[in-house]
């Protein structure tokens, strides 16, 4: 049974930092696309950031510069280093598995940045 559970989230002041963390299970393995993504209120779910199996990593425009995806050495958990952030930040952050043609999430986790 695939499972994912975020953690992490949080209130935090503009310019300031929150790691995510993705407990995955079954552990990530080479044919896995993990990715990190948000919903912001009466938005769309949109891709945040997303790792190959291989370890290739790339981003959303908006959060390039300022946010590190990256998984432990046992594939275990995945993380998202989150710095500066804006309140436009602010979001349900969600992990995701895709595998083989299926896609997995976990609950969310909420991330309220102010002003």
């Amino acid at each position: 049974q695939v499972q994912l559970v975020e953690s992490g989230g949080g209130l935090v002041q503009a310019g300031g930092s929150l790691r995510l963390s993705c407990a995955v299970s079954p552990p990530i393995i080479i044919i896995d696309i993990m990715g990190w993504y948000r919903q912001a209120p009466g938005k769309e779910r949109e891709l945040v950031a997303m790792m190959s199996g291989s370890g290739t990593a790339n981003y959303a425009d908006s959060v390039k510069g300022r946010f590190t995806i990256s998984r432990d050495s046992a594939g275990k958990t995945l993380y998202l280093q989150m710095n500066n952030l804006t309140p436009e930040d602010t979001a349900v952050y969600y992990c995701n598995r895709h595998r083989s043609s299926r896609q997995y999430w976990g609950q969310g986790t909420q991330v309220a940045v102010s002003s």
